[in-house]
């Protein structure tokens, strides 16, 4: 995988973006304590500033940390997948 510039993508300088092979983008949160709703919120709208830049890019949430049930499910209506690292 390699890192993304967050600033293409109208973001902080302070956010992780790593790019696989696919083309598939990932939102990396590295830390050890919970990813709970409000978490899931500030993924979600990260996520709507990258699909104004570019409609075509498949985005994941690329974590160690153990994710809130709640969390998971509001992820994925909002069509971002979850991976473990």
């Amino acid at each position: 995988m390699k890192t993304i510039d967050p600033t293409r993508y109208n973001l902080s300088a302070r956010t992780k973006l790593l790019m696989d092979e696919k083309g598939t983008l990932f939102i990396l949160v590295d830390r050890k304590s919970r990813v709970v709703m409000k978490d899931g919120h500030r993924i979600v709208s990260t996520a709507e500033r990258i699909k104004e830049v570019n409609q075509n890019k498949n985005i994941s949430l690329l974590t160690s940390a153990p994710i809130c049930g709640k969390t998971k499910r509001f992820l994925l209506q909002n069509n971002i997948a979850t991976r473990a690292l």
